[in-house]
């Protein structure tokens, strides 16, 4: 396993250049109002189901997180205790229990355990002790991370890429707040309470909405585009790496008051009540913004009860209702790909007042005590993580309009009303290095940022809290893309298009492993063991076992592959209004290849070449905005659009070598750039057949009289053809059209 897909196990720290260590302090994180309050939120009350953090990279996402964890409580736990219990409050189904009332208890930091991509699932959740197992001859249960995060936090770092089947895995146990576990015949149940942090970048993928919803809240970060800002970033994040035992000792009053506020916030929380009139606020904005099912309705008023508790009141106010709806909503609007994330500040207001008018002779519940300016409304400054006065330590000083007091250096003086990071190095990359979003005109306590002047596809907010998106391609409603798969049985990513030897799925046989067992194959491990039974001195009793007898299990589930479309977008296509049709039959096979978690990417040959609208990518998102911004016209350079894919598909090769592409041309056969086009469309062909890419030819020819040019490039590229109209269809159905090797 690389480096990269190792767990890490440790406490919230990093090694200087000196020995000693240290980590960069959560008061000096520059602004990101929102994402540090919905931090601390789910540090004073876990319950609220975990942080998404979106943004670009580079923005210090990680930083913050791991600064947040030195911030929190010690945890006692039993002496001893794999699974962290409590001495006051063991629990009761412990693997390693029953403790006894008087046992010793031992007090630990509580632990940040970072998840990587390439976890295996049996490290997650934990898996039979085969050295115990194999040495010793007993059943014993072997914790995975899971066990680790207890009673601390949990981190996954680009969790958009992480498979299905674990994030659903971490979302089961944030809830429940229990992990069971039932494989290779052992089954276990322990406590797994923690605060669980996710971060990703957009233009890498979406999660489902599924798993969206999973998440209890989630915010937007993005680079501050104010030059002072990003001086004082800059100033920070130098000043950290020359002396970063100074850098925190001059943090370290401000780090403690924030953590000596969530640990009160934390004792106060269960005193904190919740009136009958925010109950009816909850119901009406989650009514108001049509969100499925009641997740969004507890979600909030969790969160509404924290963010009392944070600012010192024993009551839900108005404001702990909006400050709530504005962290829990807006990832539970998008039902599909093509949604823009953001939520709509004005509805709110009005589906609040709404609450208000249908009830006037209600308690007055949401009285001046609950509002003020430093109660963390959009534009206060609470969410800034500073506590009952909306400061968190010496780097909130703010003037209102967001502009920051002193740019003086990198004590706690510093500016910090703006959104901006100097923290340490985020990642393996190195790329999360210093950052955040920009706080004029309430940017940041909108979790946005300005768009910024290249063509991002990622949909950016406005200043009136609204979505100030970029144009997106939408399909036309109901219409989906049949199933094409690739032929043969690959070793990809998990995914859910076609047949791979992957973790999961059914058993299809055994092998010796290569490095860490997987999924154990009982029964071929006992054929490998039983011919050398008498050899090893057995007459009766259980069978002796060796480490090279053990056989893992072949499982044959769904891959996710690269889906490349290579779009004809010339004249001869768009003159004749195909390209309408031509997009609405692309975005449902773009909705497709979301759906079975694909990378995908687009070439569009027009003109006199061709090029590369959207490099691979796992945003759908993406690829529809950049499908609306095609333009259309001129010749038809066939050739070199084949020419383009069968570079494109060998950088990828390079890049992500398990992947299997899926190649989608889209053209009506035609070539007229260029001398002998045909000829040359028809060498190109043999290019981009010769490198074994399984190709589907998209017959987009139209009218009465037909050339069949689409045909002959089937032909040559030994890939099936089909006529536009074959790719899609109106309802969903299980019909597939395998793809000829």
């Amino acid at each position: 396993m690389s480096a990269r897909s190792e767990p890490v196990l440790r406490a919230p720290q990093s090694r200087t250049k000196e020995g000693t260590v240290t980590t960069y302090p959560f008061s000096a994180v520059l602004g990101m109002e929102d994402m540090r309050l919905a931090l601390l939120l789910n540090a004073v009350s876990p319950a609220i189901g975990g942080v998404l953090v979106r943004g670009e990279k580079g923005t210090a996402k990680s930083t913050a997180v791991r600064a947040l964890a030195a911030l929190l409580p010690p945890v006692r736990r039993v002496a001893g205790c794999r699974f962290g219990c409590d001495p006051a409050e063991p629990d009761p189904a412990c693997p390693d229990g029953p403790h006894p009332t008087a046992a010793t208890a031992e007090i630990r930091p509580a632990r940040l355990v970072e998840l990587p991509v390439g976890a295996a699932e049996d490290r997650v959740v934990g898996s039979l002790d085969l050295e115990k197992a194999l040495g010793e001859g007993v059943r014993a249960f072997e914790p995975g991370l899971l066990a680790a995060a207890h009673r601390g936090v949990l981190y996954v770092d680009e969790v958009n890429l992480l498979h299905d089947h674990l994030v659903d895995l971490l979302l089961d146990a944030a809830a429940m707040g229990r992990s069971h576990v039932e494989r290779e015949g052992v089954s276990v149940s322990h406590a797994a309470r923690f605060l669980l942090v996710g971060t990703m970048n957009p233009e890498e993928g979406e999660l489902r909405p599924q798993l969206l919803d999973r998440f209890g809240l989630t915010v937007e970060v993005g680079a501050s585009r104010d030059p002072e800002v990003r001086v004082e970033v800059v100033r920070r994040r130098l000043a950290a790496d020359a002396d970063p035992a100074g850098f925190a000792a001059r943090w370290a009053d401000a780090d403690a008051e924030i953590a000596g506020q969530v640990a009160a916030a934390r004792r106060r929380l269960s005193g904190v009540r919740l009136p009958d009139a925010a109950l009816r606020q909850i119901a009406e904005v989650c009514a108001a913004f049509d969100v499925d099912g009641m997740r969004a309705d507890i979600v909030t008023a969790r969160t509404a009860l924290a963010h009392a508790a944070w600012h010192g009141r024993d009551r839900v106010t108005i404001d702990d209702v909006r400050v709530a709806a504005r962290l829990a909503l807006p990832h539970r609007r998008r039902r599909d790909p093509f949604d823009t994330p953001g939520l709509d500040e004005k509805r709110l207001d009005e589906a609040l007042q709404r609450a208000q008018d249908a009830h006037p002779d209600d308690p007055d519940d949401n009285g001046p005590e609950g509002g003020g300016p430093n109660d963390s409304g959009p534009n206060g400054g609470g969410p800034g993580g500073g506590g009952p006065n909306g400061g968190g330590g010496p780097q909130d000083h703010a003037t209102s309009d967001g502009e920051p007091v002193d740019h003086s250096g990198s004590g706690p003086a510093g500016p910090s009303a703006a959104d901006g990071d100097a923290g340490p190095t985020d990642g393996p990359s190195g790329t999360d290095d210093g950052h955040s979003a920009d706080d004029r005109g309430g940017h940041a306590q909108h979790g946005g940022r300005e768009a910024p002047d290249r063509g991002d596809a990622d949909p950016r907010r406005g200043r009136d809290g609204g979505t100030d998106a970029q144009p997106v391609a939408v399909p036309r409603g109901g219409l989906t893309a049949r199933l094409l798969t690739a032929p043969g049985v690959g070793d990809g990513v998990p995914g859910r298009r076609s047949r791979a030897r992957t973790g999961r799925g059914r058993t299809t046989g055994a092998r010796v492993p290569n490095g860490r067992v997987g999924a154990l194959h009982l029964p071929a491990t006992v054929r490998a063991a039983a011919p050398h039974q008498a050899s090893r001195g057995r007459r009766t009793g259980p069978l002796r076992l060796r480490p090279d007898d053990v056989r893992e299990a072949v499982r044959e589930g769904r891959e996710g592959n690269l889906v490349l479309f290579v779009v004809d977008a010339s004249g001869s296509m768009g003159a004749r209004q195909r390209m309408t049709a031509v997009k609405d039959a692309v975005l449902a096979l773009l909705t497709d290849a979301y759906q079975r978690r694909d990378k995908v990417a687009v070439i569009a040959f027009r003109g006199a070449d061709a090029r590369t609208v959207l490099p691979a990518t796992s945003s759908v998102l993406a690829a529809s905005t950049r499908l609306t911004e095609l333009p259309t016209g001129g010749r038809t350079p066939l050739a070199e659009g084949l020419l383009a894919a069968a570079d494109l598909l060998r950088v990828e090769r390079l890049r992500d070598p398990l992947r299997r592409p899926l190649v989608l041309v889209v053209t009506d056969g035609r070539a007229t750039a260029g001398t002998r086009p045909l000829d040359r469309a028809a060498g190109a062909a043999a290019v981009l057949a010769a490198t074994g890419a399984p190709c589907v030819v998209v017959d987009c020819e139209t009218g009465p009289v037909r050339l069949n040019l689409a045909r002959r490039l089937a032909t040559q590229l030994h890939a099936p053809h089909h006529p536009l109209a074959a790719l899609t269809h109106p309802h969903p159905r299980d019909a597939g059209l395998a793809v000829a090797a």
